[in-house]
């Protein structure tokens, strides 16, 4: 059985609404959500049912209505804009389905400057870059713009991205999203395997069920409510 201590993510009572004129929208309310570091947890739903919502609470990219949201040591509701940026940048890798590579610069330059920007010595960044882009298959594309690789290579890039600070967690939106069904399981099994290699707890929002049949748990939000469910 797993004790308190044992959680990396926990929300309680999590509420996220939006007001649209004079109208109150729910997107989701009493979500209580717990995830044990070093699994990876998978979130479905359909479009607009509120699960990168969710993903970008956690990763202290939006705010909630109500509810407490602990990381870590982290209680992301009650942060400042300043701790968040921290938070963002030393304890959490984030994956979007747009890769948001920096078109002038190389592969192995978009790994590295966040390391280097976050403190990291030069050279210590761009081996530990190196390292990243050979574990995920583009030692022979490093010097390469992003105009010059595909998208399931940019989106490879954008893996190594996510661990060059060493986080403790790996939030994913919809990676694959943009990628034509070949690339994106090619994606989805390099993601999930990256994240054992390096010991990661993996968060993951997808609308993709074959992607979702290898997390380790699995949820649904539906409804604006969070709930448990097994993929076949």
């Amino acid at each position: 059985m797993n004790n308190e201590s044992s959680f990396i993510i926990e929300t309680t009572g999590l509420e996220k609404t939006y007001m649209t004129g004079s109208e109150q929208l729910t997107i989701f309310h009493d979500v209580n959500f717990c995830v044990t570091g070093g699994t990876k947890v998978v979130v479905v739903g359909e479009s607009g049912s509120g699960k990168s919502t969710l993903l970008n609470i956690i990763g202290g990219l939006d705010v909630p209505t109500a509810g407490t949201v602990r990381v870590g040591p982290y209680h992301i509701e009650s942060m400042g804009e300043q701790e968040l940026a921290v938070y963002r940048s030393k304890f959490i890798g984030l994956i979007f389905q747009f890769h948001y590579l920096l078109n002038d610069f190389t592969a192995l330059e978009n790994v590295f400057l966040p390391a280097y920007m976050g403190g990291m010595p030069k050279k210590q960044a761009a081996a530990a870059a190196r390292q990243l882009l050979c574990d995920v298959g583009l030692e022979n594309r490093l010097t390469h713009l992003p105009s010059q690789l595909s998208g399931g290579e940019r989106q490879r890039v954008a893996v190594a991205r996510s661990l060059i600070q060493n986080p403790q967690l790996v939030l994913a939106d919809e990676p694959t999203g943009n990628l034509d069904p070949a690339n994106a399981a090619l994606i989805g099994e390099l993601l999930f395997s990256m994240v054992d290699r390096y010991q990661k707890t993996l968060v993951l929002v997808t609308h993709d069920r074959e992607l979702a049949s290898h997390g380790d748990v699995c949820y649904s939000i539906t409804g604006g409510r969070l709930k448990e469910v097994h993929l076949q």
